[in-house]
């Protein structure tokens, strides 16, 4: 029988980051946790902090061997492009600074590979996530959006050649 690699999911964003970890054996998904790190109002800096404190807190708890984020994708407004892309440096270093593997899926790859089609509307995601993870409810947007990411992960094969769990 294959090892279980557990697996942390990370919806990156400055405001809200979403995680959720799963747990893979063979083909079998399960649940383990998920959540939301809230930023505080204020300065930047303090606002990446706070991401990386708690997604740090997150890898400490939880103790995922595999990572997978979110990719950002290019808005129409190049400043929250660029805000965004910070908020997800501040979930890879937590990742990285813990010596974890990180992989990284467009938002298009995870709903393809969670709901079937990449123009999947949020609210498809997260029923499909409570679906696939047999939850009894459904979890919020940017937490499902997170599991989702950790799923697609899962499905991409990735999830045992680089770590494994015991």
């Amino acid at each position: 029988m294959k090892e279980a690699v557990r697996i942390l999911g990370i919806d990156p964003g400055l405001r809200v980051t979403g995680f959720g970890i799963l747990e893979k054996q063979g083909q079998k998904l399960e649940y383990v946790a998920s959540g939301c790190i809230r930023t505080p109002d204020g300065e930047l800096p303090a606002r990446l902090k706070s991401i990386l404190d708690g997604l740090r807190e997150v890898i400490e708890l939880h103790e995922p061997l595999e990572v997978s984020v979110e990719k950002v994708f290019v808005n129409v407004n190049p400043q929250s492009t660029l805000l965004l892309g910070q908020a997800r440096g501040a979930a890879i270093c937590a990742a990285v600074s813990k010596n974890l593997p990180v992989s990284e899926y467009t938002a298009l790859q995870v709903k393809q590979a969670v709901v079937g089609q990449g123009h999947a509307a949020k609210e498809q995601v997260q029923e499909m996530v409570k679906r696939l993870l047999n939850l009894s409810g459904t979890p919020q947007a940017d937490a499902a959006d997170a599991l989702a990411c950790a799923i697609c992960h899962a499905h991409a094969g990735n999830a045992f050649k680089m770590g494994r769990r015991s």
